[in-house]
């Protein structure tokens, strides 16, 4: 009896060894592929200086206005006062359960959650909240907050927030700190992450009948700084909360060094520049390399009281663009956009408008070797990807012999109109009187412009003038709409325009977002990303099958079949880009001296006096 139990045993022993490997532990971090690249016992991100000085005060400066405190709701979306919840200043006010390392691809490690929990399958995902995690009143951060956070946000969030629930099964407290979350069929790989990137908001301070209201209330978070002075449209001071529960947790060592930030508001990108000329805020990124040349010449430079400082970064170029509205019946067919996209002559532009110093944008993952589809033929994993949906793919950008169109830079180049007029005939238009027609009516848009992100509404205009001008040598009417920024935003948040001046990021790790730039269920509702409201049964494929890859190889496949898809649909007449990042800034600002795999990071600066 005893030798039959003593086999029992080995036996049971035998399958637990073997089964092991299987079972969820909680961690301290988790990757979208493979292992995080830093230990349990880090001590701080490879791009911080630990030893940072805490003081000062910062002032940043950027253009447009704002009229709400609230970042989470479609009345607020793009009048939020920046710093709220802002990763670029270093989400100042909420925080999430996880914080991203940005020198790796898409890695996350402990914020209001210490550890992190899930499957293999990733199926559920389950977080332990850190004991000392604490609102800026002083109240514990809960699991309770967690639930409440989607069961507001999906109730009277906006986009993709009030989207987050339809991935999950139940949410669930399951220990004095811990949450659990468990996904349904539609989730993804890639979901458990983006649940560690959302915010958390506090239950306790959040009245449910007034949250989806613009208010200029200062909101309780639990980041390391509180509201301070509220100038609405003109400017937000954010003061350091000295009682902030996560200044000695290992990622946030080296960040959040300055006791104040404020935020000042300019109308336009010349009011801003002259205000950093004079002071008024102390860092200015500049994108415009004539600028950059030829517009430092004033005292505080030649005194070395501003310093220019270069940048360079392994992320893809963000897409800088005219995005077409294919949801105006102009632009149904691809062959009209293909031909409208021709007519832009780069290299007229970037000789006479900016000195050669800019490179044309191709792909939706420029300058990245592995992700970028643009001069690269595609391998056997892209072709079985791309196999149902071969139609929606030029033979050209299959082949990787797809580049922007190249003109002679005259600003007329003859062969390239003939080209766009060939085209244009096939789609059914004829010229007319000197116009392009169709149907008896001339071939006509208007274009929105406003500031991007890589470009200003001065240079966005210059370069739609000359657009104009190419067009109409064809037949073809095209109009200028400039507005202020108020009116920029909520035309593009509504899609009230025929083309718009956009901007989308690019990132080594694209993955979930990517639905409400291009997924189908982002084309009607208002708010979303979907610029050009282009959309297709490749287009879901490939975001679904990027975002369960399970090996960074079979992702980057998934990511270029998708890139593939893009350039093919010409849903953007691609802008130019600058592979250099460049910032201007007052010369007491200092910052590490390495650089993370996605380029500077302000947050991680200082002031040394």
């Amino acid at each position: 009896m005893l030798a039959k139990f003593q086999s029992c045993l080995a036996v049971g022993a035998i399958l637990l060894a073997t089964t092991s490997f299987a079972v969820a532990e909680p961690k301290h971090g988790i990757a979208m592929h493979g292992e995080p690249q830093l230990p349990a016992d880090y001590k701080h991100f490879q791009y911080v200086n630990p030893d940072a000085p805490k003081g000062g005060s910062m002032a940043y400066g950027v253009v447009g206005t704002f009229d709400s405190l609230n970042p989470f709701v479609l009345k607020s979306m793009r009048t939020t006062a920046r710093g709220i919840w802002d990763p670029e200043f270093g989400n100042l006010v909420y925080e999430s359960l996880l914080q991203r390392n940005y020198d790796e691809p898409f890695t996350m490690y402990g914020l209001l959650a210490e550890k992190v929990e899930t499957d293999d399958e990733r199926t559920w995902i389950e977080f332990t909240l850190n004991a000392g995690a604490k609102w800026s009143d002083g109240v514990p951060v809960t699991p309770e907050d967690v639930i409440f956070t989607y069961e507001i946000l999906t109730e009277k969030g906006r986009p993709p927030y009030d989207g987050r629930m339809a991935r999950i099964e139940k949410i669930e407290k399951t220990g004095e700190r811990k949450v659990k979350f468990t996904f349904n069929e539609k989730s993804n790989r890639e979901y458990p992450l983006i649940i560690g990137l959302t915010p958390v908001l506090p239950k306790h301070a959040i009245d449910p009948e007034t949250f989806e209201q613009s208010t200029l209330e200062a909101p309780i978070g639990s980041g390391p700084y509180l509201v301070g002075e509220v100038k609405p449209g003109t400017s937000i001071t954010y003061k350091r909360n000295p009682d902030y529960w996560g200044k000695n947790i290992p990622s946030k060592v080296g960040v959040d060094n300055y006791d104040e930030i404020k935020v000042e508001y300019f109308r336009d990108t010349t009011a801003q520049f002259e205000a950093f000329k004079k002071g008024v805020f102390d860092i200015y990124p500049e994108t415009d390399p004539g600028k950059w040349e030829n517009n430092y010449d004033f005292p505080a430079v030649s005194e070395g009281k501003i310093i220019k400082s270069t940048f360079t970064s392994d992320e893809p170029e963000r897409m800088v663009g005219f995005f077409f509205n294919t949801r105006r019946e102009i632009f149904k067919e691809r062959p009209v956009r293909e031909a409208l996209s021709m007519l832009f002559d780069f290299e007229w532009v970037n000789k006479n408008l900016f000195n050669d110093r800019f490179t044309r944008t191709g792909s939706y993952w420029q300058n990245s070797k592995e992700l970028s589809a643009l001069g690269r033929p595609a391998d056997d994993k892209e072709k079985e990807l791309l196999a149902p949906f071969m139609d929606d793919v030029l033979p050209s950008v299959m082949d990787g012999t797809y580049a922007p169109t190249k003109t002679d830079g005259s600003g007329r180049d003859r062969k390239i109109m003939r080209d766009v007029v060939k085209k244009l005939s096939e789609a059914g238009y004829t010229i007319e009187g000197g116009k392009m027609m169709k149907d008896g009516k001339q071939l006509s848009f208007e274009v929105l412009i406003g500031s991007v992100a890589g470009a200003s509404q001065s240079e966005i205009e210059r370069m739609v003038l000359a657009y104009q001008r190419t067009a109409e040598a064809v037949g073809i009417n095209v109009g200028i709409r400039a507005v202020d920024d108020a009116q920029f935003q909520k035309r593009r948040q509504t899609w009230d325009y025929d083309m718009v001046a956009g901007a989308l990021s690019a990132s080594l790790s694209p993955g979930a977002e990517q639905i409400w730039r291009w997924g189908s269920q982002s084309v009607e509702p208002e708010g979303t990303f979907n610029y050009s409201g282009g959309s297709s049964a490749g287009i879901d494929a490939m975001i679904d099958a990027l975002v369960n890859a399970r090996e960074r190889e079979d992702f980057a496949a998934a990511v270029r079949a998708y890139d593939r898809l893009l350039i093919s649909g010409h849903y953007v007449i691609p802008l130019y880009h600058l592979s250099e990042k460049r910032v201007a800034h007052r010369s007491r600002i200092k910052q590490p001296d390495y650089s993370p795999l996605y380029g500077y990071q302000l947050p991680t600066w200082w002031i040394e006096e």
